[in-house]
């Protein structure tokens, strides 16, 4: 079994304890805590996007929900971002 850092322990938590929230409202909700954690950091999307390799668009995609981000994706927004995964999806 993978483990990173309770990664397994967070998505399976995620996807047992809300079964009624489909896939699209999880997205929007990471989107909006990415957003939330960028701000608060005093980054704009193009100042992220350049610290993990990124272009501003997949990072504006990334915030309206409209990507569904690898683990690898999720990896380097916490590293730009300087927060640790479980306090990138505490919101779920």
């Amino acid at each position: 079994m993978l483990y990173y850092n309770g990664f397994v322990i967070i998505f399976i938590k995620i996807y047992t304890e809300f079964p009624s929230v489909d896939v699209q409202e999880k997205l929007i909700r990471l989107g909006l805590k990415v957003k939330e954690l960028r701000e608060e950091k005093g980054l704009s999307q193009t100042e992220l996007a350049y610290k993990i390799g990124k272009d501003q668009p997949s990072i504006n995609r990334l915030e309206k929900g409209k990507v569904n981000p690898s683990i690898m994706y999720l990896l380097q927004i916490c590293e730009g971002l300087e927060v640790s995964l479980i306090e990138l999806v505490e919101i779920f």
